[in-house]
């Protein structure tokens, strides 16, 4: 049987890991596939470096376009990344009759709907395991190995930057800024860190698993977004100490409000208690804790990041429609688990309506009758105490700290009581307020 053919677009981090990948492992990889996996065009920008990666071995060009349109290819694995010409060039792809591989996380949390609408009309696939954790193959374990499943919540460290900077806060004791610098000296971090420090990269991937999950379009834009950027050494210490640690969370799972069925979607800080074995992944690594009906828990673990990783998952990808290459359209795997005539209608949460716990921490007055003023606007929003700690001020200061941790309530509650807290003459600056999830 002649070889598959593959058009590889971008030679990058993840396209260089991906040659390497294939080429080191050809023969196993042809043998799992069925025939031979080939890469018989390279398209970047910078030719020189393309030439220098396919040795030989594979033509190269700087017109990507060429790539999609060649009708040698069977397909193509765009590595690109954005989401405008990466879009452009998916879309030509398809049209064209080309199977489609990906990394590109934001391109299909945000376009993903047009894209595999697409697809769908010309009876090809696209697979997109790469564009989330990595090397960590969540993206078959949600498709495949749980369809038995009502998948009840996602609880995901999605972002290895995020993670790296929370470790080494808690285990150096050096303040945000710090962490962030020796994590872009050491490559973990880009120049602008935006996307990973303020939840956003989270935010595509948590986007990615919903739609699989639980059977509906992409929502990005209806996602919750806080980063880590405000978090304090303080809170650190103080959520050890409470028995928790804190981590950046992609968090989604379906609740029901007023007898309506709904999706919480949201990425923040968040306090998990020390025992489970999420809040103990340390470093750049990933991890992604599925809750199903009839399997409990599972917990998939492993580099979320990097070439190798994550070109590994782009070959599986590559063997997976290889074998599915000639397969009727209509009985393969859904894009997004579901068959597209059952995706559901279900309303993706406000923040304001979630319900979880918090952790609050405020600079007060040290004072009499401070903490009874506190208490009395939090029983009247109906928000009441699970633990507490405060410190005895310092010598020579006249303020000091009060932690709470509150028991479950709606985050509108929450939001209106911090408002008045805050207006306290006895309260110094703003209430610092991080979601807590026991994770059961």
């Amino acid at each position: 049987m002649k070889p598959i053919k593959v058009g590889l677009l971008g030679i990058g981090t993840v396209g260089g890991g991906t040659w390497a990948v294939l080429e080191r492992n050809r023969e196993e990889i042809s043998r799992r596939a069925g025939r031979a996996i080939e890469i018989s065009i390279i398209a970047d920008k910078d030719l020189e470096k393309a030439e220098r990666l396919a040795g030989g071995k594979a033509r190269t060009t700087a017109d990507a376009f060429e790539v999609v349109r060649d009708p040698e290819i069977d397909i193509v694995i765009e590595l690109i990344g954005g989401v405008t010409i990466a879009k452009d060039l998916v879309l030509a792809a398809l049209e064209n009759g080309k199977h489609v591989v990906t990394a590109n996380k934001a391109l299909l949390a945000i376009h993903g709907n047009e894209i595999f609408a697409a697809a769908q009309k010309k009876g090809v696939m696209v697979a997109f395991e790469g564009a989330v954790a990595g090397g960590v193959p969540i993206i078959k374990a949600l498709r495949e190995g749980l369809t038995a499943n009502r998948i009840e919540w996602i609880a995901g460290i999605i972002n290895g930057t995020s993670n790296f900077i929370l470790s080494e806060m808690r285990e150096k004791g050096l303040a945000f800024d710090a962490v962030l610098k020796e994590a872009q000296k050491l490559g973990y971090a880009e120049t602008d860190p935006s996307f990973d420090i303020e939840g956003v990269d989270a935010a595509h991937k948590l986007t990615i698993m919903a739609a699989i999950a639980f059977g509906v379009p992409m929502q990005f834009d209806k996602c919750y977004k806080e980063g880590i950027s405000k978090l304090t050494q303080g809170d650190i210490r103080y959520a050890e100490q409470l028995g928790y640690r804190i981590k950046l969370l992609g968090i989604t799972k379906r609740t029901r409000v007023e007898n309506e069925e709904g999706i919480e979607l949201r990425v923040h800080p968040t306090l998990i208690p020390t025992r489970r074995l999420i809040a103990n992944v340390e470093g750049v690594m990933n991890a992604v804790l599925v809750k199903g009906d009839a399997v409990g828990q599972t917990l998939y673990y492993g580099a979320g990041a990097g070439a190798e990783p994550t070109g590994s998952a782009v070959v599986a990808d590559l063997v997976d429609v290889t074998r599915l290459h000639t397969a009727d359209p209509d009985h393969r795997v859904p894009h997004l688990a579901f068959r597209s005539d059952r995706i559901a209608d279900i309303r993706i949460l406000p923040m304001e309506e979630v319900v979880t716990s918090y952790y609050l921490r405020m600079r007060v007055q040290d004072r009499p009758g401070v903490l009874a003023d506190i208490t009395r606007i939090l029983a009247d929003a109906s928000i009441s105490i699970g633990a507490m700690i405060q410190r005895e001020p310092a010598e020579g200061e006249d303020q000091v700290d009060i932690i709470m941790l509150t028991h479950e309530t709606r985050e509108k509650n929450v939001n209106a009581a911090i408002k008045k807290i805050e207006e306290l003459p006895v309260v110094t600056g703003r209430v610092t307020r991080i979601r807590l999830e026991e994770l059961q």
